[in-house]
């Protein structure tokens, strides 16, 4: 179980570097939203390859594909917006404050997320030390975002 937590930790890391990149290549490119092409090949390569080779990979029937609920296809949808926020947005303000407000949105939103039981995720409480920890967060990121 332990090797899901480190792999979520590479994945963060992973989330701090690609902005940068990202911006990098919008800027470098004629047009910057191009570079969001380039991103979503990479990413569908990406995620065919681990698909192919993990056997986990497979297209749903037209009655599978019927009982998921409608949000659950526009998934991508928002990550194409992460996507051109990186390309137009993280090299204006810099690394530490994009990705601080980034993760602490992901963090008081899943907050909510957890405590609902919306979209999908099993229903959490939110306790005491979860708003307080979700508060915590936004007082970071305001430090580092207007220091």
């Amino acid at each position: 179980m332990w090797y899901l937590y480190g792999c979520v930790l590479l994945a963060g890391i992973a989330n701090a570097i690609q902005p940068g990149m990202n911006g990098t290549l919008a800027k470098d490119l004629p047009q910057p939203l191009a570079a969001g092409l380039v991103v979503g090949a990479g990413t569908l390569l990406s995620i065919l390859t681990v698909g192919l080779i993990s056997g986990r990979m497979a297209l749903p029937s037209y009655d599978q594909a019927a009982q998921i609920p409608w949000w659950a296809w526009i998934g991508g949808v928002l990550g194409g917006g992460i996507v051109i926020t990186q390309l137009l947005i993280a090299r204006q303000i810099g690394a530490a404050p994009f990705l601080g407000i980034l993760v602490t949105a992901g963090v008081v939103t899943s907050i909510a997320l957890d405590h609902f039981g919306w979209v999908g995720f099993a229903q959490h409480p939110a306790s005491l030390w979860r708003i307080l920890g979700g508060g915590l967060m936004i007082a970071g990121v305001a430090i580092v975002a207007l220091t």
